[in-house]
């Protein structure tokens, strides 16, 4: 038996909640050996990041050809690249391998959930220029949607769903534009393509731990992808995305009441990736 297998390529986050470690817990979750490869260090907790520290790009680079050149590997997601000359390593081994990653979504992590930057100012245009356009999907939040697009942060759906066409039109081959930092008591997500642009709507949970839901999110897709068996260049179908969103949404309930930090009532706690393994016990 062959299992499925999804790599993870990004930041390292001790308190578990978030990067590599939420990706590993999400694969796992899911039925999907989860591989990864450690593109930065960070010291953080739910309170926030005290420090980052990148690695060398040819050690990046060397972690994920090990894997490469033993593994199949059927889907991979992109996370916290830490600053351009790793971005651009990456790009340059995905650009020359390309198939070899399976279906490729791109999470351009680029400031935490409490506010701290996690992608120095001149990897953005890498990850504008190089990266975006050789992922089958990128999952942008809203200010890293008005990054990426060269706008303000949208300010309502609409200006949303505009910015996130105008990815797609200047090279994107999919968009996951998520709403979360608009305003509601629903959440609505939209997938921008060539042919059209569909919404996920759902209702919002009233808590602090959201640690890591957009980490959750993108390594969902990932690993439904891989199971799906979507092929580099093909369209994300809009049922991995209902699947991954409804997973996400899950784990965020079951995640709502923890307390984890010794300040309770302050910071970010992470959502409850061992919602699959428990069942609705929180």
């Amino acid at each position: 038996m062959t299992p499925r297998t999804a790599l993870s390529i990004a930041g390292s986050d001790p308190s578990g909640g978030a990067g590599i470690q939420a990706d590993l817990k999400t694969f796992a979750a899911l039925g999907v050996h989860g591989m990864a490869a450690l593109a930065g260090l960070t010291v953080q907790n739910t309170q926030g990041v005290r420090a980052a520290q990148p690695v060398d790009p040819g050690f990046v680079v060397a972690q994920v050809e090990a894997v490469l050149d033993d593994i199949e590997v059927h889907a991979t997601k992109l996370g916290m690249l830490t600053n351009a000359g790793i971005a651009e390593a990456v790009a340059d081994l995905i650009a020359a391998r390309r198939a070899d990653f399976g279906f490729l979504v791109l999470d351009p992590v680029m400031v935490a959930t409490s506010g701290d930057r996690l992608l120095a100012d001149d990897a953005v245009e890498v990850v504008r220029t190089r990266l975006l356009p050789l992922a089958d999907l990128v999952t942008p939040n809203v200010p890293e949607t008005a990054v990426l697009a060269g706008s303000s942060p949208a300010d309502d759906i609409t200006e949303l769903q505009a910015q996130a066409e105008n990815l797609v039109a200047a090279g994107a081959r999919a968009v996951l534009a998520k709403g979360g930092h608009l305003d509601g008591e629903e959440l609505t997500d939209l997938l921008a393509t060539p042919n059209g642009t569909a919404r996920f709507t759902s209702s919002r949970v009233d808590t602090r731990n959201t640690h890591g839901t957009g980490c959750t999110l993108s390594s969902a897709i990932a690993a439904g992808a891989a199971i799906a068996g979507i092929a580099p260049g093909d369209f994300i179908p809009e049922h991995v995305i209902i699947g991954a969103r409804d997973f996400l949404h899950r784990a965020i309930t079951a995640g709502a009441a923890w307390r984890l930090s010794r300040s309770p009532g302050t910071g970010h706690g992470p959502v409850n990736h061992l919602i699959n393994l428990e069942g609705e016990r929180t």
